[in-house]
Formats: C-alpha cells, sequence, structure tokens
C-alpha cells in the first residue's frame, strides 16, 4: 500500500513539475516575441510552413468533415422530421467546434512533430550551442517566430477551414439532399452570429499557441542520440493533442456557458 501511494505521489509531482516547465517556457516565449531583436526571415519561413504548406491538409479534412456531418444530421434529422435544420447544424457544428478542432490536431499532427523533430536533431547536432557561442539567444531566434506564426496563421487557417467545411455541407446538401442553394446559404448566414466566429478564431489562436510551444518545448528538451528526437517528437505532439482538446472544452465553457 505505501509503495503505491508512493509511486501515486511520485506521478503526481512530477506531472506538476512538467506542468510548472512548460508554463514558465510559455512565460519565457511570449516574453521574447514582444522584446528584440525581431527575427523577420525566421517568422516567414516559420508562417509559410504553418500557413501556406497547411492549406491542402486544412482543406480536404475540412470539406470532408462538412460532406459527413451534413449527411449524419439528415439521417439523424429524418427520424423527427427535422431534416431542413442541416445547414443550420452543419455551420454550427463547423464554427463552433469541428472546425478549430480538427484543424488544430492537424497542426498537431503536421506542424508540432516538425518543429520537434527540427530543434531536436539541431540540440543533437549542437547546433543550438553554437547559437549560444555567437550570442544568439536559442529563445529568440528558434522559439519567438514560431509561436508567433502559431498565434497568427493557425486562426487564418481555422477561417478558412470553418469556410471549407461548411462548403462541404453545401455540396452534399445541394447535390445529393435536394436543397435548394439559396435557401441553403441564407440559413446558414442568418444561423451564425459575430460570437461563434469570434470563439472559432480565438480556438485558432490557442491551439496554434499550443502547437508551435508544444513543439518548441520538446525539441529544446530532448534527449541525446537518434531515439531523444524520436522521443521529443511522440511527446510534442501527444502533449499538444490533449492540451487542444482540454483548452477547447475549457474555451467552450467560457464562451457558450449559460
Amino acid at each position: 500500500m505505501i509503495r503505491f501511494v508512493t509511486a501515486v505521489g511520485a506521478g503526481v509531482i512530477a506531472a506538476i513539475s512538467a506542468l510548472g516547465r512548460i508554463v514558465l517556457f510559455a512565460c519565457t516565449a511570449l516574453i521574447h516575441i514582444v522584446k528584440p531583436p525581431y527575427y523577420f526571415r525566421e517568422w516567414l519561413n516559420a508562417a509559410l510552413n504553418i500557413g501556406y504548406l497547411s492549406l491542402p491538409v486544412v482543406g480536404l479534412t475540412s470539406i470532408f468533415t462538412g460532406a459527413a456531418l451534413a449527411l449524419q444530421i439528415y439521417a439523424g434529422g429524418a427520424r423527427f422530421n427535422a431534416e431542413a435544420v442541416v445547414p443550420q447544424i452543419v455551420a454550427i457544428g463547423m464554427v463552433r467546434e469541428l472546425g478549430p478542432v480538427l484543424v488544430g490536431l492537424m497542426i498537431a499532427a503536421r506542424v508540432t512533430s516538425s518543429i520537434a523533430a527540427e530543434l531536436a536533431t539541431m540540440k543533437v547536432t549542437e547546433q543550438i550551442d553554437a547559437l549560444v557561442t555567437l550570442s544568439t539567444n536559442p529563445l529568440q531566434y528558434l522559439v519567438a517566430p514560431r509561436v508567433l506564426a502559431g498565434l497568427i496563421m493557425v486562426p487564418i487557417l481555422v477561417g478558412v477551414g470553418d469556410i471549407i467545411g461548411i462548403l462541404g455541407g453545401f455540396l452534399v446538401g445541394t447535390g445529393s439532399l435536394g436543397f435548394n442553394a439559396a435557401a441553403y446559404l441564407n440559413n446558414t448566414a442568418d444561423f451564425l452570429t459575430l460570437s461563434d466566429i469570434v470563439s472559432s478564431l480565438a480556438k485558432g489562436m490557442a491551439f496554434g499557441f499550443i502547437a508551435t510551444l508544444m513543439g518548441c518545448y520538446y525539441g529544446l528538451n530532448s534527449g541525446r542520440g537518434a531515439q531523444g528526437v524520436g522521443q521529443a517528437t511522440k511527446a510534442s505532439v501527444e502533449a499538444a493533442a490533449v492540451m487542444i482538446l482540454a483548452a477547447n472544452f475549457a474555451l467552450t465553457a467560457v464562451f457558450f456557458s449559460t
């Protein structure tokens, strides 16, 4: 019994310590975002990788999700003679929940793993030590541009994903389910509110911050060798995905609790 309690206590202490280190790292990253010097080229490269190069996977994920959502809502609504609610539910489902969460998870899979592997490799090959030798702060040069790019680009991706997801529902609704195109678009526009859009973009900003932060944190704190790089990459994606889902619950409670 004592061993069990000791093991549980050690695990709780380790989790709290890890959370504290992540919070301190996040605060330091935010400070370096606003503190000069600024590395615009690094930010531009990160923005290109996070934003533009993520568009294909975000677009495909969103359009198929919106299309499947329309089919599911139509099939479920048919049981209660409520098929007409498809445009409204697709719109609110994509904008409030599915759009931000799916984009966040896609960014965690694509960007977080890439950042963690890149920075971990730089650490293993002593490139980060070389930056320090050249009087360049690794947090300023490597972390701040990536986190800032995540804060800016992921909300844009979420907005694009929301639109494409609604488009997927529109194509299925008008092409297969017999909805009038003009009526579908009017119902979608009338049902969405400004608070829905703001909450979606705010979630995107939070998810972008989490995804890039976890990639930077685990990359800079990776172990040595190829095994360390692999473990850092895996741990970063796991942490980012769990934290994105937890943040989604917290933000939903803040925006839509009554």
